[in-house]
């Protein structure tokens, strides 16, 4: 439970800091309409690119740059947790087998 609890805040803290960093640099609603991608929600592509006023690629290439950007405020969040970089990988793996674990 401990694990898992920590999991989540992980996560969430990656996220609030994905948003604030979105919102500085004036893609909020972007981020805002895309972050259920980040969760695997991902809303139907054709209708988001629409909304967006985006074409069906320009938004899967903003997708992919919003997860690729989650990917490493995540891995910089861990290893703010471990002793060495060589374990981020290995407290990743931790992570995602607690979220899995019910």
């Amino acid at each position: 439970a401990f694990d898992r609890k920590w999991a989540e805040e992980t996560i969430a803290r990656s996220i609030v800091a994905l948003r604030e960093e979105s919102m500085s640099r004036g893609k909020g609603e972007l981020f805002e309409v895309l972050k259920s991608s980040l969760t695997g929600e991902d809303p139907p592509r054709s209708e988001t690119a629409a909304r967006l006023g985006m074409t069906p690629g320009a938004l899967k290439v903003a997708v992919h740059r919003l997860r690729q950007r989650y990917r490493e405020i995540l891995r910089a969040q861990i290893a703010d947790t471990v002793g060495e970089p060589g374990e981020v990988d290995a407290e990743i793996r931790h992570l995602l087998a607690a979220l899995r674990e019910k």
